[in-house]
Protein backbone atom coordinates (compact mmCIF):
# COMPACT_ATOMS: atom_id res chain seq x y z
CA UNK A 1 0.00 0.00 0.00
CA UNK A 2 0.74 3.67 -1.16
CA UNK A 3 2.11 5.98 1.62
CA UNK A 4 -0.33 8.73 0.18
CA UNK A 5 -3.38 6.20 0.40
CA UNK A 6 -2.97 5.55 4.17
CA UNK A 7 -2.82 8.81 4.70
CA UNK A 8 -5.75 9.39 2.88
CA UNK A 9 -7.65 6.45 5.01
CA UNK A 10 -6.61 8.17 8.10
CA UNK A 11 -7.72 11.58 6.96
CA UNK A 12 -11.06 10.01 6.23
CA UNK A 13 -10.86 8.66 10.02
CA UNK A 14 -9.89 12.00 11.34
CA UNK A 15 -13.44 12.78 12.18
CA UNK A 16 -16.16 12.20 15.21
CA UNK A 17 -19.01 11.38 12.58
CA UNK A 18 -16.50 9.13 10.29
CA UNK A 19 -14.99 7.46 12.94
CA UNK A 20 -18.37 6.37 14.79
CA UNK A 21 -20.03 5.37 11.06
CA UNK A 22 -16.77 3.40 10.11
CA UNK A 23 -17.06 1.36 13.73
CA UNK A 24 -20.71 0.97 13.40
CA UNK A 25 -19.56 -0.72 10.04
CA UNK A 26 -17.01 -2.87 11.34
CA UNK A 27 -19.36 -3.77 13.94
CA UNK A 28 -21.87 -4.66 11.66
CA UNK A 29 -19.39 -7.00 9.94
CA UNK A 30 -19.20 -7.79 5.89
CA UNK A 31 -23.24 -7.62 5.44
CA UNK A 32 -22.81 -4.19 6.22
CA UNK A 33 -25.80 -1.61 7.10
CA UNK A 34 -28.66 0.54 4.91
CA UNK A 35 -27.62 4.09 4.90
CA UNK A 36 -30.70 4.17 6.58
CA UNK A 37 -29.76 2.03 9.66
CA UNK A 38 -26.45 3.99 10.45
CA UNK A 39 -28.13 7.63 10.24
CA UNK A 40 -30.79 6.74 12.76
CA UNK A 41 -28.00 4.76 15.07
CA UNK A 42 -25.49 7.67 15.32
CA UNK A 43 -28.30 10.40 14.76
CA UNK A 44 -27.19 11.90 11.63
CA UNK A 45 -29.13 13.75 8.93
CA UNK A 46 -29.21 12.09 5.55
CA UNK A 47 -27.43 14.71 3.68
CA UNK A 48 -24.76 14.70 6.75
CA UNK A 49 -24.54 11.02 6.65
CA UNK A 50 -24.33 10.95 2.41
CA UNK A 51 -21.65 13.71 3.16
CA UNK A 52 -19.41 11.38 4.88
CA UNK A 53 -20.11 7.89 3.66
CA UNK A 54 -18.89 9.34 0.26
CA UNK A 55 -15.56 10.47 2.31
CA UNK A 56 -15.44 7.32 3.88
CA UNK A 57 -15.38 5.93 -0.06
CA UNK A 58 -13.30 7.66 -1.29
CA UNK A 59 -10.44 6.54 0.83
CA UNK A 60 -11.72 3.08 0.16
CA UNK A 61 -12.74 2.52 3.51
CA UNK A 62 -16.33 1.75 2.80
CA UNK A 63 -17.90 0.13 -0.61
CA UNK A 64 -21.51 0.06 -0.96
CA UNK A 65 -24.08 -2.20 -2.86
CA UNK A 66 -27.47 -2.32 -3.88
CA UNK A 67 -30.20 -4.67 -2.53
CA UNK A 68 -33.50 -3.99 -4.11
CA UNK A 69 -34.46 0.20 -2.89
CA UNK A 70 -31.62 -0.18 0.09
CA UNK A 71 -28.02 1.05 -0.68
CA UNK A 72 -26.10 -0.99 2.03
CA UNK A 73 -22.30 0.32 3.12
CA UNK A 74 -19.73 -2.09 4.46
CA UNK A 75 -16.50 -1.54 5.82
CA UNK A 76 -13.62 -2.46 3.53
CA UNK A 77 -11.99 -4.85 5.46
CA UNK A 78 -9.28 -5.29 3.08
CA UNK A 79 -8.06 -1.62 3.17
CA UNK A 80 -8.32 -1.59 7.13
CA UNK A 81 -6.29 -4.70 7.23
CA UNK A 82 -3.87 -2.82 4.48
CA UNK A 83 -3.54 0.09 6.58
CA UNK A 84 -2.59 -1.35 9.95
CA UNK A 85 -0.39 -3.31 7.97
CA UNK A 86 1.30 -0.41 6.59
CA UNK A 87 1.37 1.21 10.10
CA UNK A 88 3.10 -1.97 11.65
CA UNK A 89 5.07 -3.67 9.60
CA UNK A 90 8.03 -2.58 10.13
CA UNK A 91 7.42 -3.30 14.25
CA UNK A 92 10.00 -3.67 16.39
CA UNK A 93 12.66 -3.76 13.33
CA UNK A 94 10.90 -6.09 11.57
CA UNK A 95 10.67 -8.97 14.73
CA UNK A 96 7.38 -9.33 15.30
CA UNK A 97 7.46 -11.78 17.79
CA UNK A 98 9.33 -8.77 19.79
CA UNK A 99 6.32 -7.31 19.41
CA UNK A 100 3.98 -9.27 20.82
CA UNK A 101 5.89 -8.97 23.97
CA UNK A 102 6.04 -5.63 24.15
CA UNK A 103 3.75 -4.77 27.62
CA UNK A 104 2.04 -7.67 27.01
CA UNK A 105 -1.39 -6.43 27.38
CA UNK A 106 -4.40 -8.48 26.24
CA UNK A 107 -7.43 -7.42 24.79
CA UNK A 108 -10.39 -9.80 26.26
CA UNK A 109 -13.56 -8.82 23.67
CA UNK A 110 -16.69 -7.70 25.64
CA UNK A 111 -19.09 -10.75 26.02
CA UNK A 112 -21.17 -9.20 23.98
CA UNK A 113 -20.75 -6.32 21.35
CA UNK A 114 -23.11 -3.43 20.53
CA UNK A 115 -23.86 -5.44 17.40
CA UNK A 116 -25.03 -7.93 19.05
CA UNK A 117 -27.18 -6.28 21.19
CA UNK A 118 -28.90 -4.18 18.65
CA UNK A 119 -29.65 -7.18 16.80
CA UNK A 120 -31.71 -9.07 19.77
CA UNK A 121 -33.36 -5.31 20.32
CA UNK A 122 -34.73 -5.80 16.66
CA UNK A 123 -36.33 -9.08 17.10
Amino acid sequence: MKSKNVVAALAALAQDARLAIYRLLVEAGPAGLPAGEIGKSLSIPAPTLSFHLAQLQQAGLVTRRRNGRQLIQAAAFDRMNAVIAYLTENCCGGDMSACATVGTVKCTPKSITRAKARKKRMR
